[in-house]
């Protein structure tokens, strides 16, 4: 069976080791080239284990790109996998595979479809995670499903990280033996339910602007939500932007008094910042210029998350 591998992130570095470990090498890797690496905060270049593994790279920006298409069509491949692409595919690119293109979303399909899909899920306190491997249509993650996995998720704890490992590390789980069904000749596709679909948002760089009035545990579920693999809920320092990639709510609850976005304490490599409801928050990890104690905090306009 031949395939044709296209992605650029962490995710799809797992998922093209994993194939090549279970014998499906695909014929041909599309991936971008180096100099779109900050396209994307969880970029990998997939161009080294392509070459361990004696798989040609062609590095395009798009896959709707002519020389792209011809490349990947002199191939006649069986299927083409899309896993870590930001881009929607066109009809035409669907139609070269024999089988067709098959997706991976990182969640429990028809439910969050759509974009930042991770970031959601924390910020809207899901309770269920997944990772589902479907058949791309000309809708928006809307075709049938090839093979699914779901678990809990504790809202009140999880990482954008945890999140990602977990729903990266259920495709991989269900991958390979996908690849083993399509490669004896079986094409599992069952239609998702449309009545039960939801569909997540675009986020923007300034999504991720931390407003210090707000209560202090939106505020800490908003560093969880875009906190590594992503840059990082953003503020401002009188020194600069400064991303904050770890928080906790501080355990004194009434102790510290002051006006939102102060930094009340400095505690080791621990700020606490003053929030809008009169709670603090602990920043343990961030990066940029350290502030000052009594310091303001906000009001951010470049960076991403």
């Amino acid at each position: 069976m031949i395939s044709v591998f296209v992605g650029a992130v962490e995710g799809s570095a797992q998922a093209l080791a994993a194939l090549c470990e279970a014998g499906h090498a695909p014929a041909l890797v599309v991936t971008l080239p180096l100099e779109r690496a900050g396209n994307h905060s969880d970029f990998a270049d997939l161009g080294p284990l392509a070459a361990r593994h004696g798989v040609p790279v062609h590095r395009s920006t798009r896959t709707s790109a002519p020389e792209t298409q011809a490349a990947i069509r002199a191939l006649s491949p069986d299927v083409i996998l899309v896993i870590g692409w930001s881009q929607l595919v066109g009809p035409e690119f669907l139609a070269i595979p024999r089988l067709g293109v098959l997706g991976f979303h990182p969640a429990a399909l028809p439910r969050m479809r759509g974009r930042a899909v991770i970031p959601w899920h924390i910020l809207t306190g899901q309770r269920q995670g997944g990772a589902t491997l479907f058949w791309i249509d000309e809708g928006t993650d809307s075709g049938p499903v090839a093979a699914q996995a779901v678990f809990p998720i504790d809202p009140d704890r999880t990482t954008a990280r945890a999140l990602y490992d977990r729903s990266v590390g259920a495709m991989l789980a269900l991958l390979p033996p996908l690849m083993d069904r399509l490669a004896r000749g079986e094409r599992p596709a069952t239609p998702q339910d449309h009545a039960r679909a939801t569909v997540c948002a675009r986020r923007r760089p300034e999504d991720g602007i931390i407003d210090w009035r707000r209560p202090a545990a939106e505020i800490e579920r908003l560093v969880r939500a875009v906190g590594p693999p992503y840059p990082g809920a953003l503020t401002a320092g009188a020194g600069g932007p400064i991303a904050v990639t770890a928080a906790r709510l501080h355990p004194r609850e009434g102790y510290f008094i002051g006006l939102p976005g102060q930094v009340q304490d400095m505690d080791g490599n621990a700020l606490t910042v003053m929030c809008g409801d009169g709670r603090c928050l602990d920043l343990t990890e961030w990066s940029g210029p350290a502030p000052r104690r009594h310091e303001m905090l906000g009001g951010a306009r470049d960076g991403a998350a």
